[in-house]
């Protein structure tokens, strides 16, 4: 019976259809969190690329996925499709640029893992393959460390002050 409850609550706040809006970047923090202003001139918008999983920054890769993320995003307009908030304010969002997907491009490029659920590759779960097999970016040594796996080790890279 639980379960259908918390079913229930969960559907009930997954949102019914996503805000989408077009912009431009303001900033990145690492190679998986953006800031976007949107083109009707509202206050630029923290976003955590959805569906990947990028080095934290201050994790072997970390400044490197950042770099390449600005370098693919910046003097480019932005589709921005955000779909939920996470625990931290973020807006949770889909990201193209110039019909590309970001998050596809990330990991394709070896700059990101794709997400995972219960240990199960996601959404990009296609593009990390051929990143590996092709050892591009953080698939180019046999050292690299899934993020989840480094913070649960190390914690946050940004310690509470």
């Amino acid at each position: 019976m639980w379960r259908w409850v918390l079913l229930l609550c969960g559907a009930m706040s997954w949102p019914l259809h996503a805000e989408v809006y077009f912009g431009v970047l303001t900033h990145v923090s690492d190679g998986d969190t953006i800031w976007v202003a949107p083109e009707d001139g509202m206050a630029a918008k923290k976003l955590r690329l959805l569906g990947l999983d990028a080095p934290e920054i201050c994790q072997t890769g970390g400044v490197a996925s950042r770099d390449a993320l600005q370098q693919a995003l910046t003097g480019k307009r932005l589709r921005v499709s955000v779909n939920f908030q996470d625990q931290y304010g973020r807006g949770l969002a889909r990201v193209s640029a110039e019909g590309q997907d970001v998050g596809a491009l990330m990991v394709l490029s070896g700059q990101a893992w794709s997400s995972r659920w219960h240990g199960r590759l996601t959404t990009y779960a296609k593009e990390e393959k051929q990143a590996r097999a092709a050892h591009l970016g953080v698939f180019a040594g046999p050292t690299a460390e899934w993020p989840g796996d480094f913070r649960k080790r190390y914690g946050s890279c940004y310690p509470a002050k």
